[in-house]
């Protein structure tokens, strides 16, 4: 094998460990709010307004520190400003806010599997939007998310659900939001960079939900576990792991990121079964690998596409 090859192949199994740990860390650190809100009484609204607060302040800082940019040249442009202060409500805060109460209303796995129904919902946005037929493929992949929800919120019981409404309400929020967090930033990243945006998408969004919950506002009950566990979610499950993915994608395509980044709600469900002991039926299995099913299958028509 010549040099170049082995390069080329050290370079992409480093975008692969990148992107694996990401998706983990966002797993397990969705079980770890899980473990807050139930064993610890505190509420989505205080974590959500400290992790971006927090988070916002440290990217915006890494941005202007080690990668020398200037975080405030977007003010500059009125236009870019409107979007980015939609982005940070209707995509940033919205996701963050719904998946969290999403996790308070079921549980990490559910609420992570629920909200993977994002990559669907942009296919069809799409295929509306710029009048084109989906491809079988892709009408695979949305009966896959169907049938996976299906399952996931009746265990195939159509005279009752097996979650809660609100769950079911704030999982398909949180789909929603995470489908318009993808795909409104698209200009505003490539002209700025994913950790300015991302980052002041972080504050702007922690700092209106500020006027509706304040961070000194807290409900719960603090202890050494609660403490690292509010830690871990701020430094490894938003900094560490949003640092990794970016890391990935100078070694892998966006594609490979996607299907890889399925990771998360494994990981997710895995742990909520062992740890919290979250009870995880045999149709939950089920229409859980028919949702991230879906993940693998739109990112080979992407792939294919050349996008």
């Amino acid at each position: 094998m010549s040099a170049d090859k082995i390069a080329l192949s050290n370079s992409r199994a480093k975008g692969v460990i990148l992107v694996l740990i990401a998706a983990t860390l966002w797993g397990i650190s969705g079980t770890v709010a899980q473990f807050l809100f139930q064993r610890n009484g505190f509420s989505p609204e205080w974590l959500v307004v400290i992790r971006l607060l927090f988070s916002g302040i440290i990217l915006l800082c890494f941005a202007s520190l080690k990668e020398k940019k200037n975080v405030r040249n977007i003010w500059k442009d009125k236009h870019d400003v409107f979007h980015l202060i939609l982005f940070s409500i209707l995509g940033m805060l919205a996701v963050q806010y719904t998946y969290f109460a999403a996790i308070k209303s079921s549980n990490a796995a559910t609420a992570t599997i629920l909200q993977y129904l994002a990559p669907v919902i942009i296919t069809c946005f799409l295929a509306v939007r710029f009048k084109k037929i989906p491809t079988i493929r892709e009408l695979v992949a949305v009966i896959l998310a169907l049938v996976g929800t299906f399952l996931l919120v009746t265990h195939g019981n159509i005279k009752g659900l097996s979650i809660t409404g609100w769950a079911l309400f704030w999982g398909l929020a949180s789909a929603l939001a995470l489908a318009f967090y993808t795909l409104h930033p698209q200009n505003l990243l490539k002209k700025y960079g994913s950790t300015i945006i991302v980052g002041w998408g972080m504050l702007i969004g922690g700092i209106c939900f500020s006027f509706i919950h304040p961070p000194w506002e807290f409900q719960g009950e603090w202890s050494i576990s609660a403490y690292l566990a509010v830690v871990f979610i701020v430094i490894f499950g938003t900094l560490i792991a949003f640092y990794c993915y970016l890391e990935s994608l100078k070694y892998i395509n966006g594609s490979e990121s996607s299907l890889l980044a399925s990771v998360e709600p494994l990981s997710a469900t895995v742990l909520s079964v062992i740890w919290l002991r979250v009870n995880f039926e045999v149709e939950d299995w089920i229409g859980s690998l028919c949702i991230i099913s879906t993940i693998a299958i739109l990112s080979m028509v992407n792939h294919k596409d050349g996008k």
